[in-house]
């Protein structure tokens, strides 16, 4: 018969023999990968400026590595529905999330979201940083944010700021607009992107914080004012619109971005790997003219940089969340 101490170490043998092999098997997989096609889940329609990125960094990386990268749009949910694809998924690298502002204020948006992209999703790479320009129609007798927030101070309740969606950046910035200037307005979401922006032309809205490339035309031919841009310096499609910072407003100074995470438990040196073809994709001249067309900025960096963005952002904005008192019901 087996004595108990030796029964305990043969016990204790085969249990680091079986995490030895498990190890293993992880490494040679990491190794291998990828050996099958690799999912980049985009939580926004065709055509949007999250899926014209994912799209031209699969197609980068298809290039460059010889992998192959799909792209597929799960949209819906205020964002969070491609998030919840992936983490249906095994956690082994063939399925990517991208995140933004919407995702991360996700879970204190929406009340039925159950996962939290700080914990659940694993972070990969930061891919690209924007801006938003605060625009008015040319109806609006404002030409700076100071005139602006004079004006709906004096008739609160009167306007409206329009959005492309519930939780939306255009909606999060627009509601910390109200909280740092203690402006009163309705904010009004669309469904449809385009039909925000035709209501804002025709002043059935006042004013929009929106993303630049939808609306340089509309500036630059009169159709709409722009008073300020979001970012720490000017654009250069816009150089003569000064920014948040500049009009004496520096705390509403924020920063749009997209950027990729798995699933929690996802190997890391398949996140290396990851990371590494990302980043290089990140530095072709092509993807970088895409970039700048469409008024963002090549990010990357290391998983560590953009998981520290991403728990910094999910406090952040359900902060900002919670003073606004805003709350979707599903």
């Amino acid at each position: 018969m087996m004595m108990p101490r030796r029964r305990s170490t043969y016990r204790i043998r085969l249990t680091l023999i079986s995490l030895a092999l498990l190890a293993g098997i992880a490494h040679a997989a990491a190794q291998s990968f990828p050996s099958k096609p690799i999912r980049i889940v985009v939580p926004t329609t065709g055509g949007s400026p999250p899926d014209i990125i994912s799209r031209v960094i699969a197609a980068q990386v298809s290039e460059t590595e010889g992998w192959q990268v799909v792209v597929e749009n799960r949209p819906g949910g205020s964002q969070t529905l491609a998030v919840a694809d992936v983490l249906k998924q095994n956690p082994d690298g063939y399925s990517i999330a991208v995140l933004g502002i919407p995702v991360v204020a996700g879970p204190a948006v929406l009340p039925n979201v159950s996962f939290r992209p700080d914990t659940d999703l694993a972070p990969v790479i930061k891919v690209e940083v924007d801006y938003n320009v605060l625009v008015v129609t040319p109806s609006v007798p404002a030409t700076s944010v100071a005139e602006l927030i004079a004006l709906l101070r004096q008739q609160p309740g009167k306007f409206t700021f329009s959005s492309g969606g519930f939780g939306t950046p255009a909606h999060l910035i627009g509601e910390l607009f109200k909280l740092q200037t203690g402006v009163s307005a309705t904010h009004v979401p669309y469904q449809q992107f385009t039909q925000a922006i035709a209501d804002l032309l025709n002043g059935t809205n006042q004013y929009m914080f929106i993303t630049t490339l939808p609306v340089v035309d509309l500036i630059n031919s009169g159709r709409l004012r722009a008073l300020a841009v979001t970012g720490p310096k000017r654009l250069a499609a816009l150089k003569d619109v000064p920014t948040i910072a500049e009009e004496g407003f520096p705390s509403l100074a924020v920063e749009g971005w997209q950027g990729f995470s798995v699933k929690s438990g996802t190997p890391s040196n398949v996140i290396a790997r990851l990371n590494q073809a990302v980043n290089r994709a990140l530095t072709a001249p092509k993807v970088r003219e895409t970039f700048a067309n469409l008024g963002a900025e090549p990010a990357g960096g290391t998983p560590a940089d953009y998981g520290n963005l991403v728990t910094a952002q999910v406090a952040y904005w359900a902060k900002v969340v919670k003073d606004s008192g805003i709350k979707m019901h599903q």
